[in-house]
């Protein structure tokens, strides 16, 4: 009976080992991946904090990367009164507004309009054409820079905030997956009944669909804003002009420009870079609801 006591025993007291250990191992492993989160963190936010420190260092300009805190340092909004009345960055936001805006709103209107198509309706060639969209959005769009130079060009479109525009908004439908995805999740009765009340395929689309797709909506519209707002190749191969230069070339040219030295320019740089970062990170912070159940909801059915 004893012998059969301390077997009993023994056999509660491993569980009980057991559970300790494997709670340790479960806080360690926690702890190592906050650990790992915290660290990647901080190198995240790093480049953010130097951005907006040098863009608040006043004096001195010279030294910026070599001295980060010198004795005489003073912090101030100098650099933004600098960017704002010395250099002609009202202009190039100003640009680079309304490349994006125009861009946006065209490439929001093709990519509804052909995820509709491919999402509705039946024709042959329909997957076919969807693959070669597919294959053809996954090459970077600067592989065709050099034809669409010669195309603008024979065009008589150089050096035109209107090239841009064509340029960023003519291949928007090669993005059409994700809004296509979303419109399948959208049921099919809805539009059948439309039809029974006499509406056409246009009627349903605007009346029906794109009601009930507002999250798609706005995800189209940040992503098709983002690019024009960021794009640095195509404005310096089409632009030449300094009062049609964007903020990403009128930034770039302002840092190189010969007759300042780059420390002298650096602040006002990242005064420039700052504001056009928060403009951004105001627009997403405001839509991120939106943003998300976008990808999500355009993720669920292919």
């Amino acid at each position: 009976m004893k012998a059969e006591a301390m077997i009993n025993k023994d056999r509660v007291a491993a569980p009980k080992k057991k559970s300790v250990s494997m709670k340790v191992l479960n806080t360690a492993s926690n702890a190592l991946i906050y650990v790992i989160l915290a660290t990647l963190g901080v190198i995240w936010i790093l480049p953010i904090v130097f951005l907006l420190y040098t863009s608040l260092r006043v004096t001195p300009n010279t030294g910026i990367i070599n001295q980060l805190f010198p004795e005489n340092l003073q912090l101030g909004f100098g650099n933004y009164v600098r960017l704002f009345s010395d250099t002609m960055f009202p202009r190039w936001l100003a640009n680079t507004v309304i490349v994006a805006a125009c861009s946006c709103l065209l490439s929001t209107m093709f990519v509804l309009m052909i995820s509709y198509a491919l999402s509705r309706l039946r024709f042959k060639m329909r997957k076919p054409l969807m693959n070669v969209l597919l294959v053809l959005g996954m090459f970077p769009g600067f592989m065709s820079m050099i034809a669409v130079y010669f195309i603008l060009k024979a065009m008589g479109l150089l050096n035109s905030l209107f090239a841009l525009v064509l340029v960023y908004s003519g291949g928007a439908a090669l993005s059409y997956y994700i809004c296509k995805g979303f419109f399948d999740t959208i049921p099919k009765s809805l539009e059948e009944a439309a039809i029974l009340d006499g509406a056409n395929r246009l009627q349903i689309l605007l009346a029906v669909t794109v009601p009930l797709s507002k999250p798609i909506i706005i995800y189209t519209i940040l992503t098709s804003f983002i690019n024009p707002w960021c794009d640095f190749i195509f404005v310096n191969t089409i632009i030449n002009d300094r009062e049609k230069y964007t903020v990403a070339l009128g930034l770039y040219k302002m840092i190189n420009a010969e007759k300042f030295s780059f420390n002298e320019n650096f602040t006002v740089f990242c005064a420039g870079a700052t504001v056009v970062g928060a403009i951004i990170v105001a627009l997403f912070m405001s839509m991120q609801k939106y943003y998300v159940e976008g990808v999500t909801s355009g993720a669920v059915k292919g």
